[in-house]
């Protein structure tokens, strides 16, 4: 789920209406990347939080008075406090279809402009003047962006312009058709065409307007009817031309699980929200720094708990079986001592009480009168084979059962690092693929979007891949990753896998000792001054098999002990 063109359209309207005129009373360091603006509009306070996450950006009122959730304030904060607190917003606006919002202000220092720009792994928040930047959350240099630098002293540029796509408003029939006719990949989807060939039209508007066309949302694009598409288009869009916003939320299981500024219909028990900004705080919730989630991780934590204990018991009970042979050996004594008396047995007889070691008490064999000492006998020996049978598939359900185990402790560690509902999600999905969720099943909303890994781009362009739960370390170790490329995991602990790329260069060692503090940050001894980290080769890592998503085995490693570090160089 992700802010698209229309909905910060929608977002400058609000802002237009509730902020603008007011005065830059405090500048709040809420998180790492994220600050809140306390304005005094409309003859009250209000909160606007700014965020330049990775995985959620966002700008949006919020209800509650914000927290600093930092020691000390970040480069960007002070700047903000010096050109920005005590001055006034004057104006809000959005470059055409891109997903960018500029806040005008009347500052100490006269005219700045904050910049934000919401867009995932690529998200910042720039402080400009006479279009120069002076500094910025995230700063981009040449060997990730030649276009567009984001550095202090540099000429600030918008995104170049989407000439490849087609206006929404305006589009007809024939265009439309012509879109569809240039379709030559039959896989491909009639949603995926219409976001990638229309302006501001997100995936989650695709799905609303095939689903007014009457069409399933798996339908490919061979099979689609532009003329339906086109008046469904038109539905949807018109009222967005007009700036008529209805900003609202799908809830499901208590949660606001997708938000639009137009009602939904393929996605169900949508609802009118009171303005854009609350229903952007009913899906992200409150920005408060890492405690924002502890309400809603609470049952999440309770189940992954609920579900170790329920495997601890299971282990216990198979690792007894391997231990306890006493039982199987009885069957097997019963049936040799019925043999051996068979010729003793009158008819009728219900049990045998015979000696099998003369060191030991008597036995009492139970006999079916039913049957014949000699098929009384069999049956005893076939309980016995059968019980050794069983015996053999122990070893097999207790490594199972480790594994299970393993995963649920990384689990673990994955909610502990989330810190945004879609990542709470994920662990939650985790959890009810296991079969360890109790409560109602949930499905993702097509068109909400995944957590990516964390890019790191060091100085001298090396690019370090991090996977900060199950499904984000599958996809950095087996699709990030190359053969030859370093791959770091914090040793013997659920946490991140790492890798850097080679790109054909020698490693430099402070790049694989920036990746191992990124790996024993993200990790379950994260707390701990000094972190064992193992490193080898993306080569010599391999699934289990058998196991969840993100569980690997490794070899040829060499470790070493590190300070743990996050992407912005603090050690905790």
């Amino acid at each position: 789920m992700y802010l698209d063109a229309f909905t910060l359209s929608a977002l400058v309207d609000e802002f237009m209406d509730t902020l603008v005129g007011g005065r830059v009373q405090d500048v709040i360091d809420v998180d790492h990347t994220g600050l809140g603006l306390e304005i005094y509009a409309d003859r009250r306070r209000q909160y606007l939080y700014l965020s330049a996450d990775h995985h959620t950006p966002r700008l949006h009122r919020v209800a509650d008075k914000l927290r600093r959730g930092l020691v000390k304030p970040t480069q960007v904060g002070l700047l903000f406090r010096r050109f920005i607190e005590g001055g006034s917003l004057t104006h809000v606006s959005q470059p055409a279809w891109e997903r960018i919002v500029q806040l005008e202000f009347l500052g100490p220092e006269g005219a700045i402009t904050v910049i934000v720009e919401p867009m995932e792994r690529r998200s910042n928040i720039l402080l400009v003047q006479n279009g120069v930047i002076l500094d910025c959350m995230r700063r981009v240099g040449p060997e990730e962006n030649r276009y567009r630098l984001s550095l202090p002293n540099h000429e600030y540029k918008l995104p170049p312009p989407q000439t490849s796509k087609l206006d929404p408003m305006t589009v007809t029939v024939d265009a439309l058709s012509g879109v569809f006719a240039a379709n030559d990949d039959p896989k491909r989807r009639t949603q995926q065409v219409l976001s990638a060939s229309l302006l501001g039209v997100s995936p989650l508007l695709a799905n609303e307007v095939v689903h007014r066309a009457g069409a399933e949302l798996a339908q490919k694009a061979a099979e689609a009817d532009p003329a339906r598409l086109h008046d469904a288009l038109h539905s949807v869009v018109e009222p967005l031309a007009r700036r008529r916003w209805q900003p609202g939320v799908a809830m499901e299981g208590g949660r606001a699980r997708v938000y639009t500024v137009y009602p939904l219909t393929h996605v169900p028990h949508w609802e009118p929200a009171e303005d854009l900004s609350a229903a952007l705080s009913a899906y992200y919730g409150a920005p408060v720094g890492e405690d924002a989630y502890r309400a809603a991780k609470v049952p999440v934590q309770e189940a992954i708990v609920e579900g170790k204990a329920k495997l601890r018991a299971k282990l216990a009970s198979l690792e007894r079986s391997l231990k306890d042979e006493s039982e199987r050996e009885l069957l097997k004594q019963s049936g040799e001592l019925l043999l051996a008396y068979q010729y003793t047995l009158t008819s009728g007889q219900t049990e045998l009480v015979a000696q099998y070691d003369l060191d030991q008490p008597p036995l009492t064999i139970r006999i079916d009168p039913a049957l014949t000492p000699l098929e009384n006998a069999q049956a005893y020996f076939s309980r016995y084979d059968k019980a050794k049978r069983a015996l053999g598939d122990v070893p097999g359900l207790v490594k199972e059962t480790r594994n299970e185990l393993d995963f649920l402790a990384q689990l673990q560690t994955d909610l502990e690092f989330a810190a945004s509902w879609p990542e709470i999600d994920e662990v939650q999905q985790s959890l009810q693929g296991g079969g360890y969720w109790p409560g109602q099943p949930t499905k993702r909303i097509a068109g909400s979007g995944q957590s990516a890994p964390l890019k790191v781009v060091t100085p001298d362009g090396f690019v370090i891949w991090v996977g900060r739960n199950s499904r984000q370390n599958e996809l950095v170790t087996f699709g990030k990753g190359g053969g030859q490329d370093y791959w770091l995991h914090a040793r013997g602990v659920p946490g991140a896998h790492v890798v850097v790329k080679v790109d054909g260069r020698a490693i430099p060692e402070r790049v694989l000792e920036q990746a191992a503090g990124l790996a024993a940050y993200y990790s379950a001894n994260r707390s701990e001054s000094k972190v064992e980290v193992d490193v080898t080769r993306c080569v010599y890592v391999r699934k289990i098999k058998g196991a969840a998503s993100g569980m690997v085995t490794y070899r040829n490693e060499e470790t070493r002990s590190v300070a743990p570090r996050s992407e912005l160089g603090d050690t905790e």
